[in-house]
């Protein structure tokens, strides 16, 4: 399903239908869904997500943990290949960067996230 970039919420068709995400973007799409979701959240696989609560939020992780929760997370989606985080910026505690992922075709997206 393809979710709006801004309110990431369901986006319907010229028909009404919910509107469906093709690859790149729904590589994409599912790893910042991957990125965002904090462990213990999906209740079908509680595995799944990325331990905010636990290790991350309120703690004083370094970067490198940070990147390897990331890199694993979005290491889950399928077709999924290569996965690269970089870190730009921290200020006033919020974390800018960019999640660039390579998928199986070979093509390379880009996500960003903080700003």
């Amino acid at each position: 399903m393809l979710l709006d970039q801004s309110a990431w919420d369901l986006v319907l068709d010229n028909n009404g239908n919910w509107a469906a995400a093709n690859a790149p973007y729904s590589i994409a799409q599912d790893v910042a869904s991957a990125v965002g979701t904090f462990l213990g959240e999906c209740w079908y696989n509680q595995s799944l997500g990325i331990p905010y609560w636990q290790n991350i939020l309120g703690q004083n992780p370094t970067l490198s943990y940070y990147r390897s929760q990331i890199v694993a997370a979005a290491m889950t989606v399928p077709n999924v290949s290569k996965v690269n985080v970089i870190f730009s910026e921290f200020t006033n505690r919020v974390l800018t960067g960019q999640i660039q992922i390579i998928d199986t075709d070979g093509v390379e997206s880009d996500i960003s996230f903080g700003s």
